[in-house]
Formats: structure tokens, C-alpha cells, sequence
């Protein structure tokens, strides 16, 4: 059986000290470890990161689905976890954070910071125009 998406980023992330392959090639990355709101099944999934000064923020865009993707939600719900992160140095941490939604003029921009030099995020707007805000999360370490 042909290994999913999500699980070929999460074992190269493990496998090269948090560097993958297309389509995230030279992006940082981290395994978000998160637990199912409805399930209480945990999940890891791979998200890329933004920096905001010392702070870590994600970004839940599903590539422009209509809805957010289920790691938000799960988070919104149980925001307490663990991220996997590359630590620049060739190893991965394991790092517990506190998940916080950002809102209002916070989250516009940083939004907009993005907007403007990440030119697939314009295409994930452009797509749920009208449907749903992109959010963002904040992953402040505890």
C-alpha cells in the first residue's frame, strides 16, 4: 500500500533532521502532534511555520478548502500539545506549546505579511473569498 502524503512528510521531516522534499523543499516545518476533538485519537500532521519575532505561527489554510482544515479545530479544542521542530543545529525538539488563535488586527498582519510574499497563500484566499477567514495559530511554547 502506497504510503499517504502526510505520512511521507512526517518520516523524511524525522529522517533529515526536519528537511523534506517538494513541495516543501527549503521551508520550515513542524509535526504538529494534536488530538481528535470528536476521536481523542492522536494525529500528527505537518504544517509549515511562520516566524513573528521569537514566536511560531501556523497557518490553516487546507489549501483553500471551504472549511478549516481538522487540525485547527482540534486544536481549538484541546490547544495544550506538542510540536516536533528542527532546532537548525541537525536535530529535532520536541517541544510542548499552547495554541492561540490570533485575531484582529494581530492576525491581519500577519495575514497580510504573508499576502505579500507567499504567493500560494493569495491563491488559497482567493479561493474561500467569501467562505471562511484563513486562521492563524500561534504556537507559544509553555
Amino acid at each position: 500500500m502506497a504510503e499517504d502524503f502526510n505520512a511521507r512528510v512526517v518520516r523524511e521531516f524525522r529522517e533529515n533532521a526536519g528537511k523534506v522534499g517538494p513541495p516543501f523543499t527549503g521551508l520550515p516545518m513542524v509535526l504538529l502532534h494534536h488530538v481528535g476533538a470528536r476521536s481523542g485519537t492522536e494525529r500528527i500532521t505537518p504544517v509549515r511555520w511562520f516566524a513573528d519575532g521569537d514566536r511560531r505561527f501556523v497557518v490553516a489554510s487546507a489549501a483553500g478548502a471551504p472549511t478549516h482544515p481538522a487540525w485547527y479545530h482540534n486544536l481549538m479544542a484541546t490547544p495544550d500539545v506538542v510540536v516536533e521542530i528542527a532546532d537548525g543545529d541537525g536535530n529535532v525538539e520536541t517541544t510542548p506549546v499552547h495554541a492561540e488563535d490570533l485575531t484582529g488586527d494581530e492576525r491581519d498582519r500577519l495575514w497580510n505579511r504573508i499576502l505579500e510574499n507567499e504567493g500560494g497563500f493569495a491563491a488559497y484566499q482567493r479561493k474561500v473569498e467569501g467562505i471562511r477567514t484563513i486562521p492563524l495559530v500561534a504556537l507559544v511554547p509553555r
